[in-house]
Formats: C-alpha cells, sequence, structure tokens
C-alpha cells in the first residue's frame, strides 16, 4: 500500500516545524545583536512617531529564553516527523509512525514557547491516516 498521502503531510508539517525553528533561531539571533535591534525601534520611532514603540532593552527582556525553547522544539518535531517518514516509506512500520506523529503534535504544544496546536495539525492527520488505513487484503489469502 502506498502511503503518498501521509509522508506529503509528514513533509509539509516537517516544512512547518522547520520555519518555527528558523523562527526560534532569528529570535536568538536577536537576543545576540542589540545593536540591530536598537537600529530598528529607531528607525520604526522615526517613521511612525504616534505610536508607542518600546526600546531595545525591554524587547531583548520581553523574548527571554523563548527562542531556544522555540528552536529546540521544532527541531525535536522536525527529527520525528523525518523519522516517522522514513518508517512509513515502503509501508515498513505505519503503525509506529503513526504514534510518532500524533504523540509529536499532542505534546508539543504543553512545553511553553514551543509552536502550538495549528502547526502539529499536519502531524495529526498523518498520524490518524498511518494508523487508521489498512492494507488491502487479498481475497486468495482468506
Amino acid at each position: 500500500m502506498k502511503r503518498t498521502a501521509e509522508i506529503v503531510l509528514g513533509i509539509i508539517g516537517t516544512v512547518v516545524y522547520a520555519l518555527s525553528a528558523a523562527m526560534g533561531g532569528f529570535v536568538i539571533w536577536l537576543q545576540n545583536n542589540p545593536d540591530f535591534l536598537e537600529e530598528i525601534t529607531a528607525q520604526a520611532r522615526a517613521d511612525s512617531p504616534q505610536m508607542e514603540i518600546p526600546d531595545a532593552q525591554t524587547l531583548i527582556d520581553s523574548l527571554g529564553s523563548g527562542g531556544v525553547v522555540l528552536l529546540v522544539a521544532s527541531i525535536i518535531a522536525v527529527v520525528a516527523g523525518i523519522v516517522a517518514m522514513i518508517l512509513l516509506k515502503g509501508n515498513n512500520r505505519p503503525k509506529t509512525a503513526g504514534i510518532i506523529f500524533i504523540a509529536t503534535a499532542v505534546i508539543l504544544p504543553f512545553i511553553p514557547g514551543a509552536p502550538g496546536i495549528f502547526v502539529g495539525i499536519f502531524y495529526v492527520i498523518a498520524g490518524i491516516l498511518a494508523l487508521a488505513r489498512k492494507p488491502k487484503q487479498d481475497i486468495a489469502t482468506i
């Protein structure tokens, strides 16, 4: 049985989690480059003087360790998705792959700062498909 739908959904989910990882990496980069952030806030104040824009240090403090958590959680999700897709390839272990997809999509939103449930919806659908689809039985074997 071909598992094309599960693999495509897994790839889409992996790409979305990779984008979350890139966002986490960008937040870490912003925390390590306060001069760039100060330049951006100064430019934003100059462009919109009527808006209240916080200073760069306030933005850095509000980011906290969220970038690290977002990066690590997203990398874990990407690795789990790749492992699940490898297990799906050739229809080797679809039940295990489905459990990995669903567990990743259910556990990660409970980590503070990790990607939310909407990011993992592709993994949930792929996991349900992997668990629910049964291979067709040959009539001669019955």
